[in-house]
């Protein structure tokens, strides 16, 4: 049986009220800031698509995205004959933007210790070509890795010939068609073994989509479909079907509170509503935030 959820009190750092309904409560506010605030052993979970937010996200990238032209949003307009939807390149990064990403999940592991129960699992959305940047923080933040949850999904991202070049060298690929997203997997430590854990905070494990079967650290997915893209057009938009799955296995007796501390458009939210699961979302940006106010119902209310 989950428990129903009770907002955490306003924050006072200037942040909007949370706008609290059912099972969830997503506040429009700073991260850290409230990560800050919040009590120890806050939260059961957390499943969540983080920014990589030094670069991408800034209000100067964003720009270029919604015209389609220019920064790390670039892209042929078309791969084998199919248009492309924009991702970030971040064969783009300097040495300067890999080590402030390294240094903001060193941050993020830090303040998510604390906040976090004892054997709470941690899902946190990567890239092959960045990943490390995230998981050596998180190690040497005190979490244990648990493995890699890995999304197999053919994406248009990669598989490009040389810009510029691409008659002269039409049988080279510079780098190869992403078929997989890989889900850093990361636990607090533990009291005791885990049944010990699971008799007092309801963590330290992961559901089972079934009793017969494990969780498994490989998910078939498929790209975002485009009805809940319709609803929610965020550029990293994840699939209900593939979300619905990663919050199930994150609280293993159903029960506590997932926390999504980069919520953008509210997918893990409405997975974890659909679920009746309660859950947190916090949001900076007051285009998304508005986004997944209206997109949470309508994205947990579907049939996938």
């Amino acid at each position: 049986m989950t428990q129903l959820l009770e907002p955490p009190p306003a924050l006072e750092n200037g942040a909007p009220e949370p706008l609290c309904s059912g099972l969830h409560a997503i506040h429009r506010t700073d991260a850290f800031r409230y990560l800050e605030d919040a009590p120890p052993n806050s939260f059961h979970a957390v499943v969540t698509d983080p920014p990589y937010g030094l670069v991408e996200y800034t209000d100067g990238q964003l720009a270029k995205l919604r015209s389609g032209n220019g920064g790390v949003w670039r892209m042929p307009p078309a791969l084998d004959g199919y248009r492309r939807r924009p991702v970030p390149r971040f064969t783009v990064l300097s040495d300067a933007d890999k080590e402030r990403l390294r240094c903001f999940f060193d941050r993020l592991a830090r303040a998510l210790f604390r906040v976090l129960t004892p054997g709470a699992h941690v899902f946190i959305a990567a890239n092959p070509l960045v990943s490390y940047l995230v998981y050596e923080p998180f190690i040497s933040g005190g979490f244990e890795k648990r493995g890699e949850v890995i999304r197999a999904v053919t994406t248009l991202r990669g598989g490009d010939r040389p810009k510029n070049a691409h008659d002269e060298f039409a049988g080279v690929t510079v780098i190869p068609r992403s078929a997989w997203e890989p889900w850093g997997l990361f636990r607090k430590p533990i009291e005791g073994r885990v049944q010990d854990n699971l008799r007092k905070w309801k963590t330290g494990a992961l559901r089972r989509p079934s009793p017969s079967s494990p969780f498994r650290d490989l998910i078939p997915s498929s790209p975002t479909p485009a009805r809940e893209r319709a609803i929610a057009p965020h550029p990293s938009l994840k699939p209900q079907r593939f979300m619905r799955q990663v919050a199930h296995a994150a609280l293993p007796l159903g029960e506590g509170v997932i926390l999504d501390p980069f919520m953008g458009a509210g997918s893990t939210i409405a997975a974890a509503d659909a679920l009746g699961l309660s859950s947190v979302g916090l949001e900076i940006n007051e285009e998304f935030f508005a986004m997944a106010e209206q997109a949470i119902p309508e994205l947990s209310a579907l049939r996938v």
